[in-house]
């Protein structure tokens, strides 16, 4: 099996963990806090990532504006996960999964739009509206019935999904550093803020 295949087997497994972890923090709403379950999640994480930096050699050296940007994201990652936990307890799991995930590259891309970092063209436009289109679908907007779309998990799930998208544009700032100990300062952070 070459490595390319190898990245798909990855990739899938991946896609299945995510899906999992939306059921996953809807049973752990039941006994734990956002809070209880950020510290958990981002600490134990943090801790398994150490040995995985060092066997690839890479640096714990930081430098201020990667702080920085580790700092915001770290913070825009607690909220994100606060409405994460209250969406999928007070919502439905599947529901959150998908309309996250949906909403998520949609929000990125007509922010970079509005900042005037991405043009839009013709095809971006198309995908644009077919993803909002299956978006308004999930959260019911053809009932025309107020308390069905905006049901307190819908808008757990939009804020979630905005704070996603600056998350990425915040980190996507970030190029003195490798990926992997951005992510391991940012969980670091995230846990110590938390």
């Amino acid at each position: 099996m070459n490595n390319k295949n190898i990245f798909y087997v990855l990739l899938f497994f991946v896609m299945i963990a995510w899906g999992g972890s939306w059921v996953n923090v809807k049973v752990l709403g039941n006994y734990i806090s956002a809070y209880e379950m950020i510290l958990m999640r981002f600490g134990i994480t943090a801790l398994t990532m150490v040995p995985i930096i060092i066997w690839l050699k890479h640096s714990f050296k930081i430098d201020l504006k990667s702080l920085g940007l580790v700092t915001l994201v770290s913070i825009t990652l607690i909220f994100y996960n606060k409405y994460y936990y209250l969406g999928t307890k007070f919502g439905t799991a599947s529901l959150g999964g998908a309309m996250v995930t949906t909403l998520i590259p949609i929000l990125t891309f007509v922010f970079l739009a509005l900042l005037g970092s991405k043009k839009v063209s013709k095809k971006d436009a198309i995908a644009l509206v077919i993803g909002a289109i299956g978006v308004l679908t999930m959260m019911h907007i053809w009932s025309f019935e107020t308390e069905r779309i905006f049901v307190i998990h819908n808008l757990y799930f939009l804020l979630a999904a905005i704070l996603w998208a600056i998350l990425t544009i915040i980190s996507s700032k970030s190029t003195k550093i490798s990926p992997i100990v951005f992510t391991f300062y940012m969980y670091i952070i995230t846990v110590a803020l938390d």
